[in-house]
């Protein structure tokens, strides 16, 4: 009689466990979905404001050669030194990319990761 009680309750428990174990996998599925859904999302809208800002950058920077073309009464010129300035601007990122840029980009993404 106790016997048929001990195996009762051991097959409830591997019952439970199993459902347990089934549970637990469906819910590390969704924080994984979730957080890869957060992800990319986060991706999507740095690239949109990538995109934008290149075109805002783009658009400046016309208008900043033109008129200083029209200020040095040389478009030519204009469009040199605004060129020139994007060049100092591009050393400077690549020199500090390695104590600014690339620390900010792994605190952004483990951030985002954490939350």
């Amino acid at each position: 009689m106790e016997t048929e009680q001990i195996k009762d309750k051991v097959g409830n428990i591997t019952d439970h466990a199993g459902d347990y174990l089934d549970t637990l996998v469906k819910v590390s599925l969704l924080k994984i979905t979730r957080k890869a859904t957060d992800i990319v999302s986060g991706a999507m809208s740095i690239l949109v404001a990538c995109v934008l800002g290149m075109f805002i950058l783009f658009f400046g920077g016309f208008a900043a050669a033109w008129w200083l073309g029209d200020v040095m009464a040389s478009r030519a010129g204009g469009f040199l030194v605004v060129a020139l300035f994007c060049f100092v601007v591009t050393i400077v990122v690549i020199l500090l990319r390695k104590k600014i840029v690339f620390p900010f980009i792994r605190n952004v993404l483990t951030r985002k990761m954490h939350e």
